[in-house]
């Protein structure tokens, strides 16, 4: 199934649709949120509704994704996103409008999607930030996930170095295994202390 509603105590996690062009536009044309995003914001709704059309509208046509929007109860306009790649590294993304930040949506929608793929089977999942956001490595930790290793990428499309910290949540608990392309891939890479 691909991105079937999700509920937590606060939220609604469904599709971004058409009707939330004005939203996407809000919360991906956000310079400052899209500085740790590989993609470049939206300057126009015109491309907002393209970015929707090529991110979004194109996976909710494929038989299997979860590509949601964070949406509250209270008036269910999206105020970010969470997204858990179907790919062999099971990369979970997530993004929140800066007024909804450190108030423990993410986190929320991030459980929610969690244990909705461990429902589905899923055996594990990863998520990735940048060293200079660790408020998003605090997400990762607070929905249970193990700090892996680090490494140096050439980012692209937005072409510069990035040291990310990879984290994983093993939700078969074999806790063994752990996801080492990125460790194969990239030939600076290593471990840190994290506190």
């Amino acid at each position: 199934m691909n991105t079937p509603t999700l509920e937590s105590e606060r939220l609604i996690l469904r599709r971004f649709t058409e009707a939330d062009i004005d939203a996407i536009f809000e919360i991906f044309g956000d310079v400052e949120l899209n500085r740790f995003l590989p993609w470049y914001p939206p300057k126009s709704l015109d491309e907002a509704a393209e970015f929707y059309q090529k991110r979004y509208a194109a996976s909710y046509s494929q038989p299997y994704g979860y590509a949601y929007a964070i949406t509250r109860r209270c008036d269910g306009r999206p105020i970010g996103y969470v997204n858990l790649e179907t790919g062999e590294s099971h990369d979970l993304g997530y993004g929140l409008k800066r007024e909804y930040q450190r108030q423990g949506y993410v986190s929320e929608a991030c459980r929610a999607l969690i244990a909705r793929a461990k429902s589905d089977g899923m055996q594990f999942v990863t998520a990735t930030h940048d060293v200079n956001n660790p408020a998003s490595g605090y997400v990762m930790r607070a929905v249970g996930m193990k700090y892996m290793y680090s490494y140096e990428e050439l980012w692209q499309p937005k072409n510069f170095k990035v040291i990310f910290r990879m984290y994983q949540l093993n939700l078969d608990r074999d806790e063994s295994r752990i996801y080492r392309k990125y460790w194969e891939i990239y030939p600076n890479h290593f471990i840190e202390t994290i506190s």
